[in-house]
């Protein structure tokens, strides 16, 4: 499956100098088991109701429970989640 995390970040947080760490982050995650691929995003387009990055997670569904625990998803949280001003989860079979 495919599991998206869509973020839109506070104003006045740089997104691109974000991409780097956020997908070093990401990238940690795939030394869980069934965790097949990491891809993160910025938005092409600058408009105030675009969401800002987009990080795609490639995983078996058995996956999901071990992501939710690992350290990555934690930092992700700790690190970053007090410089989104909203997220959406979204998870599909490819």
């Amino acid at each position: 499956m495919k599991h998206y995390i869509i973020a839109k970040l506070n104003e006045g947080v740089e997104r691109d100098a974000l991409i780097a760490p956020v997908t070093e982050i990401f990238e940690e995650t795939l030394s869980i088991p069934g965790i097949h691929g990491v891809t993160v995003k910025p938005c092409c387009i600058d408009r105030p109701n675009r969401y800002d990055i987009m990080i795609e997670i490639d995983m078996d569904r058995e996956a999901l429970e071990a992501y939710d625990r690992s350290a990555p998803h934690k930092k992700w949280k700790e690190v970053y989640g007090g410089m989104l001003s909203a997220k959406t989860i979204f998870d599909s079979e490819d």
